[in-house]
Formats: C-alpha cells, structure tokens, sequence
C-alpha cells in the first residue's frame, strides 16, 4: 500500500454521498437484551441476567442497508417481511435512515425473522432465532424482479445479502445479474455456502473461509488451500474476483490474471463479529462504484470491518472513523 496515499481514499470516500446501491436479500429484525450477571440459576447451571434495557437494529440485509446509509449513499432495499408488529419496528427503523423500503413487499402467510441476542458484560450470552424459511411465493418474486429491472438504470451498484431464509434462488437472481451486465452495474454478493451457483458472473463474491471450503469441497487449513479455492471459485462462477475474508488473518482477493492480494486484519480489539461482513460488503461495494480498483476497495474495506468488530453489538462504521482509522495506518499522507 505504500504506492497509495491517504488523499486516494478520503477522495473516494468523499463520492459516497453521490451514490445509489440497491440491497436485494434477507431482511432481519435484531434485538438486543443488556444486562449484568451476579449469579448462577438454583434451576440449572445458566447465568441470570439482570435485563438494564433492550434494543432494536436493522439486521441481515438490513444491516448492509443501514451500512450504506450511513457512510452517505442513497440505499433501495428489496425483499420480504411478514404482517406483524416486527415489520412495523423494522420499517420504523429503516425510515429514520433514509432507506428506501418501496421494494420490500409482505408475506402474510410469514413471519418477520427476528433475532435476539442477550448481552452480560459485553458478552453474548445466547441467541433466539424466530423465523420461518419459505421458498419465495411466484407472485413475489415476480414483483421483486420488475422491481429490480425498473431501477436498474439509475442505481450504480446492487448487492445480494444472502443468509439463507428463503429470499434467493436461481430463478430470482439470473434476470436480476444478467441485466446488471447489460447495465455494466457492480453486482456484489455476500454468499450461502449452497447457493454458489445462483451467484455466476458476479462482479464480486465475498464469502468467508467456511464458506469457501464448503463451496470448493475441502477444508482451508493455510494460504495454500486458501488460494487454490479462490482460483477454483473464480473458474466456476466467471466473477471478477473472489474476495475471501479471513477473520483475525484479514482477507485475501483473488482476481483473473492477477497474482492473490493478502490483507492482514487491522482490528485492534475484538468484541462482536456479529455483521462485520455485512460492513465489509457495503464499503467494498461503495468503493468499487467510487473509482477504486478491487484491491483498494478491499483495503479500505478490511479497515472498516477492523473498526465495527471493536463495537458490540451489529454496528455501523462511519467516515470519519474510516478516515480516521487510514490516516492511522497509511500516515494521513497527502
């Protein structure tokens, strides 16, 4: 990176404010539960949490969504949620950021996923998932699609948030990547391990290791296995890159005719996972559609994931911790 000076990103950060990325995916409803723990349960061997107040956050695509929003871009949300009082907290939510939720349609037959995390001491004590997993009825993925196609044109990048509840398929994605082609649009993906080949020709996919493994048949022990299943990925699905995240080892891109770029994480100190790849995608993304090459973009955005896994809970990484962080660790040349 020493090719590279601190007025490349704060210039590209600076045109996030002017773009339109469109979110199509999973919408979740997160709740959190804070609490402390002074003892153990006379019922059985679990912590009593002592509740001192409970949240609400935008989650899964969501998340991405709220991402997006809050580093300036103008953000299209697309998917479903059920008839209930959930739906009503989460398009609450997603109103008071500026999100636009006129492609997120019901399902009165399905209930608004919801997950509730309970936090003792900045710890995750448990999580409850309530949901359903549907297969997406005919009808809705009709109005998805058209949704899609009619706004296409005005937006500069789309990402796919997929988290497995039923939202994606083939038969929804390939009207839906084969017009971002034809658009020349940057079609993102953050992937389900058995959904890859839903997601050919792809600008970007961006699983983690697991993910990966699972994808390509085998297990990533070190850099070896690493950069074999980024290869295979690439000849498979025809993206431009792969770009695979590492946890606590950071990240590696794998792009055609390219040797592997490794990016060593720069999180200072670890707190909360939960969403760091829906952060990773948004900047990812929002860097591409910015000018940065996938190299840059996935620098600036191994950064951003550094930032929001020091925050418990699922979180947002804002400019001017962005800028802050790389003037940090690229010298605030100018």
């Amino acid at each position: 990176m020493k090719t590279y000076n601190f007025s490349t990103f704060e210039n590209c950060i600076k045109k996030f404010s002017n773009k339109k990325v469109l979110v199509i995916g999973d919408l979740l409803l997160d709740q959190y539960i804070w609490g402390d723990v002074s003892r153990i349960s006379p019922e059985a061997p679990v912590p009593v949490i002592w509740v001192k107040r409970e949240n609400y956050m935008p989650g899964g695509a969501c998340n991405v969504a709220n991402n997006l929003a809050e580093l300036g871009a103008d953000v299209f949300l697309v998917g479903i949620i059920g008839s209930d009082e959930r739906a009503d907290i989460l398009k609450s939510k997603l109103s008071a950021r500026n999100i636009n939720t006129s492609g997120v349609f019901t399902d009165n037959e399905r209930q608004t996923s919801l997950k509730t995390r309970v936090i003792a001491h900045s710890q995750q004590v448990v999580r409850i998932d309530r949901e359903d997993i549907l297969d997406l009825k005919p009808h809705l993925s009709k109005k998805i699609i058209n949704y899609v196609l009619e706004n296409i044109p005005q937006i500069d990048g789309i990402i796919i948030e997929d988290y497995g509840k039923g939202l994606i398929s083939g038969d929804l994605l390939e009207p839906i990547i084969s017009a971002a082609r034809k658009y020349k649009k940057i079609i993102s993906v953050d992937p389900k391990e058995y959904h890859f080949l839903f997601y050919k020709r792809a600008t970007v996919i961006t699983p983690n290791h697991h993910e990966a493994g699972k994808a390509v048949g085998f297990t990533l022990r070190g850099e070896d296995d690493i950069e074999r299943a980024g290869r295979k990925l690439l000849e498979k699905l025809k993206t431009d890159s792969i770009l695979i995240t590492l946890g606590e080892k950071g990240m590696m891109l794998f792009e055609e005719d390219a040797e592997p770029f490794k990016i060593p994480t720069v999180a200072q100190e670890v707190y909360d996972v939960s969403g760091a790849g829906d952060t990773v995608i948004a900047v990812y993304t929002l860097a591409l559609v910015s000018g940065l090459t996938p190299k840059l973009a996935a620098y600036i955005s191994n950064c951003a994931g550094g930032i929001v896994v020091g925050k418990v809970g699922t979180a947002t990484v804002t400019k001017n911790e962005l800028l802050a962080r790389l003037k940090i660790l690229i010298g605030g040349k100018k």
